[in-house]
C-alpha cells in the first residue's frame, strides 16, 4: 500500500489546499546543513568508477568476438548506458558543476559521444518537465507517450494502433518502454528539424552522428550480421526498458491536472506530482538517486550523494506544514502506474460504450 504522510490540515483528496510550506524557508534548512554544497571527490570517483565499467564491457565485447555470449554482453551495456547517461543527468542539473561550460562538457561527453543521446535536446526537454511535472499539455514526459494519462486525452489517439495501446496501457506501457532507447537516440535529430536545438546544434549533431557511426561499426565488425542485430536489439531495448524504469515511478500515476486558470505554487506543485521509493543501497545505485524524486524536485541541483541525508529533514518539514510525502517500494510503484494507467482505460471504455449507444439510438 502506498505509504502517504499528511501533515494535521491537508485535505483528503491530497491537494495540499491547507499547506503552509514555503520554499524560501526549507532552502534555508537544507543550505544550512550543508546539502547544496559540491561533492568534487564523490564525483570524480563516480565518473571513473562508471567509466572503468563501460570501456570493461566494450573490453568484453571485443574479447568475446563471434558468439552468443555477446547477448550477456548486450545486457550488461545497457546497464552501463543507462549509468552513463544518469551523470549526465546530474551534469545537466549542475549537481556536478555549478558553471554551464564544465557541465556542458561533461553532459555531451556521457550523453552524446558515450550512449547517442542528445544532451542538448534533454537539458531543454527535462527543465520543462521539472517546471510542470505531471501537466497534460505542458509535460513533455506526458505529451511523448504513446499512452494517455487521462481519458479527455483519447481523441489524440485515433489510428487502430493508438486505440489498441490505450485499451491495453496498464501492460502496454511496460512493452513500450522497450522503444525508449531508440526514441532517445533520435530525440536530438527530430529536435534539430524542429529548431529546438538552441545551442550547439552542429557539434551536438556531429557527437550523435560519430557515437551512431561508431557504435554500428564496432557491432558489426567484431559480429556476422545475425548475431550483429540480435546485439543491437538486445542492447537497445534493455537500455530503453531501464531508462523507461527509472523514470516511471516518479510522477506516473499520480494527479495531473491541466489548463487550470491558478496553478499550484511551486512547491505544491512538485511535492503532489512525486512518489519516493523507499530507499535502500541497491536502490540508491540503481536508481542513481531518482529514488529521492520528492528531494530531487525540490532541489534539482542538490549532489546525489546529499539526497539521502536531505529526505528525512524534507520529509518532516513537508509533513508538518500540510503537504502529502507519497513513498512506497519499488515493486508497488510500477503496480501503482499499471493501476492507474488501467483505471484510465477503463474510463476510455466506458465512454466508448457511451458513444456506440447514443450512435445506436440516432439511428
Amino acid at each position: 500500500m502506498t505509504h502517504v504522510d499528511k501533515g494535521p490540515d491537508a485535505p483528503v483528496t491530497g491537494a495540499a489546499s491547507a499547506a503552509t510550506a514555503d520554499l524560501e524557508e526549507v532552502t534555508r534548512l537544507v543550505r544550512s546543513a550543508g546539502l547544496m554544497d559540491q561533492q568534487p571527490a564523490y564525483y570524480v570517483y563516480k565518473i571513473l568508477f562508471n567509466l572503468l565499467l563501460l570501456s570493461g564491457a566494450w573490453a568484453l565485447f571485443a574479447l568475446l568476438g563471434d558468439s552468443w555470449w555477446q547477448l550477456a554482453t548486450a545486457v550488461l551495456l545497457a546497464f552501463c548506458f543507462a549509468q552513463t547517461d544518469l551523470l549526465g543527468h546530474d551534469a545537466g542539473h549542475r549537481q556536478i558543476f555549478r558553471t554551464r561550460k564544465a557541465s556542458d562538457v561533461i553532459g555531451y561527453i556521457h550523453g552524446n559521444l558515450l550512449t547517442g543521446v542528445s544532451f542538448g535536446w534533454w537539458v531543454g526537454h527535462h527543465t520543462k518537465h521539472h517546471n510542470y511535472p505531471n501537466h497534460l499539455s505542458l509535460d513533455p514526459d506526458i505529451t511523448r507517450r504513446q499512452v494517455i494519462f487521462a481519458s479527455k486525452d483519447r481523441s489524440k489517439r485515433t489510428s487502430t494502433a493508438g486505440r489498441f495501446i490505450v485499451r491495453h496501457q496498464a501492460w502496454m506501457f511496460y512493452v513500450l518502454i522497450m522503444m525508449e532507447g531508440l526514441r532517445l537516440h533520435l530525440s536530438g535529430y527530430v529536435a534539430a528539424r524542429k529548431g529546438a536545438l538552441k545551442r550547439h546544434k552542429a557539434a551536438d549533431l556531429s557527437m550523435l552522428t560519430f557515437h551512431l557511426v561508431a557504435y554500428l561499426a564496432a557491432v558489426f565488425y567484431v559480429l556476422p550480421p545475425g548475431k550483429a542485430v540480435a546485439f543491437i536489439l538486445v542492447h537497445q531495448a534493455l537500455f530503453g526498458f531501464y531508462m523507461g524504469l527509472l523514470f516511471a515511478p516518479n510522477h506516473k500515476g499520480l494527479p495531473v491536472r491541466d489548463g487550470e486558470k491558478e496553478e499550484l505554487d511551486w512547491i505544491t506543485r512538485q511535492v503532489v506530482t512525486s512518489r519516493n521509493l523507499l530507499p535502500s543501497r541497491i536502490t540508491q545505485f540503481f536508481y542513481g538517486g531518482l529514488n529521492y524524486q520528492i528531494e530531487h524536485h525540490l532541489f534539482p541541483s542538490m549532489p546525489r550523494r546529499n539526497l539521502h541525508r536531505a529526505q528525512p529533514m524534507i520529509k518532516e518539514y513537508l509533513v508538518s506544514h500540510g503537504l502529502p510525502y507519497v513513498e512506497v517500494r519499488v515493486v508497488r510503484s510500477y503496480l501503482e502506474v499499471a493501476d492507474y494507467l488501467g483505471d484510465v482505460s477503463q474510463e476510455v471504455r466506458d465512454l466508448e460504450q457511451e458513444d456506440a449507444v447514443l450512435a445506436q439510438a440516432r439511428r
